[in-house]
């Protein structure tokens, strides 16, 4: 970590993983960490066609006979009932009887279906409670109903969007600095993508092993990982291993390691980074990606 102290006018290593740490930032929230549109339209416009249908059920007094005909009729139309209820799944096993724990399968993926099938798939509708909201008119559209229903389970992946949003950032220097300073770069890199468009020969430890990015300066090669953890746990520690054994596979082959990581949850795993820092050349965080810290590394 010499160069990084000298770009630092820092004294020594130790007083560097100091200012990496107190310069974590705690959150690295961007607009698109709030709700992913594309995907919820993307994931709604294939039924969109079936909810339609499903809105002539709204208002109707008797749900269950209704639901059935229209079944009957269309039925293509039981492939929207599991976005009614907020389910990726197609199918459930539901426990119809808790004494004796008999339970019953109901499928919306198969479209050929039997009178007695169309006439379980209606029950589904009514006693897992979406027939009062439909018959109640408590919702006025299904279309409308299922954007809202998608944007709910869109936000069960933020906590995966800080990764993604983290890319993003480090990208935003990366790719500045290749401009200006004559380097390339390449984000999401095999071996095989290295070696194609630079003819440069990276051994990993597997075929399938993605690199957030590669940059080639002259011949150099720099592969760079990235990552954001706001809170702690045993994710931190093995991901700090791992790349201990990355710096050292690619270190072998006069290739430079670059670990990109920032968030306040390393605060409470400090052990493990600070087993990197030892042991690697380049621990970098946000602060030091914006103080220039490319620069010094690479030219």
């Amino acid at each position: 970590m010499k160069n990084l102290c000298r770009a630092l006018n820092l004294s020594d290593n130790d007083k560097l993983f100091e200012y990496i740490n107190q310069t974590f930032r705690n959150r690295i929230t961007t607009f698109d960490y709030f709700v992913n549109w594309k995907k919820v339209f993307d994931n709604v416009k294939p039924i969109e066609k079936e909810l339609n249908l499903l809105n002539y059920l709204i208002g109707k007094e008797n749900i269950e006979e209704e639901t059935f005909k229209l079944i009957k009729q269309y039925p293509d139309v039981i492939k929207a009932f599991p976005f009614l209820i907020a389910s990726r799944e197609k199918s459930f096993e539901v426990l119809i009887d808790v004494k004796n724990f008999i339970s019953k399968m109901y499928d919306f993926s198969n479209t050929s279906l039997t009178d007695k099938q169309i006439k379980d798939l209606a029950n589904f509708v009514v006693r897992s409670g979406f027939a009062e909201v439909i018959k109640n008119k408590q919702v006025k559209n299904l279309v409308d109903y299922a954007i809202g229903v998608e944007v709910g389970l869109d936000s069960n992946g933020r906590k995966n969007r800080s990764g993604t949003m983290m890319e993003g950032i480090v990208e935003v220097f990366i790719e500045e600095f290749c401009l200006t300073n004559g380097a390339e770069y390449m984000a999401q890199a095999s071996a095989q993508k290295i070696n194609t468009k630079w003819g440069l020969s990276v051994a990993m430890d597997k075929s399938s092993r993605i690199i957030d990015f590669a940059i080639n300066k002259n011949g150099k090669l720099y592969l760079i990982e990235v990552n954001f953890y706001s809170g702690g746990g045993s994710k931190l520690k093995s991901t700090a291993t791992e790349y201990c054994e990355m710096y050292d596979r690619y270190h072998k082959q006069g290739i430079e390691f670059i670990w990109i990581t920032d968030g306040a949850g390393w605060h409470s795993t400090q052990k493990p980074l600070r087993e990197y820092f030892d042991k690697s050349d380049y621990l970098v965080n946000l602060e030091m990606l914006r103080n220039g810290i490319l620069k010094q590394i690479i030219l």
